[in-house]
């Protein structure tokens, strides 16, 4: 009885030590969940999913993001120690007039999340194709020891809404 009072105990604190690490690495802004759809039944364990999400670029007004990501399941994902996979899609839209809330650099990081205790994270990006004024995101995951060539990409043309003029991108990158 000792023994599976004790194993409860490592299994709390390594699910909130984890969860404590996604919270603290990840970016200013945080998506939704939309929903789920499973993709692996288990028995005895948790099933895996592939998760969908929607997050607005925090620095562009108008620009909305949906993602989705393989979750591993089994007891190792539930407990949060099991490495995710790498795969993830990646569509941008505008949805409303753009405006630009600040300056950015090309490639900034606008969200982050840990796939794997330690050594992976998921990366969301921005940037400027300056000559076509089109807003760029690419995610991609990295992996402290061998990276990742994993990656999606999406494209925001900046487009005029109702008698809102496109503004251009470039003058709101940092220089």
């Amino acid at each position: 009885m000792r023994c599976k009072k004790r194993a409860g105990m490592v299994l709390l604190f390594s699910t909130a030590f984890a969860g404590l690490l996604t919270s603290v690495w990840a970016g200013e802004a945080e998506p939704d969940f939309i929903f789920k759809k499973r993709t692996v039944f288990r028995l005895l364990s948790p099933d895996a999913y592939i998760r969908v999400y929607g997050i607005d670029d925090p620095k562009v007004e108008g620009v909305a993001c949906h993602f989705a990501l393989p979750t591993v399941g089994g007891w190792k994902g539930w407990a949060g120690l099991a490495e995710e996979r790498s795969e993830v899609s990646l569509a941008c839209r505008q949805v409303g007039p753009i405006r630009f809330k600040a300056k950015f650099a090309q490639g900034e990081t606008f969200y982050e999340q840990r796939r794997s205790f330690l050594f992976k994270k998921l990366h969301l990006v921005r940037g400027c194709d300056v000559k076509r004024n089109v807003l760029v995101y690419l995610t991609y995951s990295d992996k402290l020891i061998e990276g990742s060539p994993k990656n999606s990409i999406s494209t925001v043309p900046i487009q005029p809404w109702g008698d809102t003029p496109a503004p251009r991108c470039a003058d709101f990158l940092e220089k």
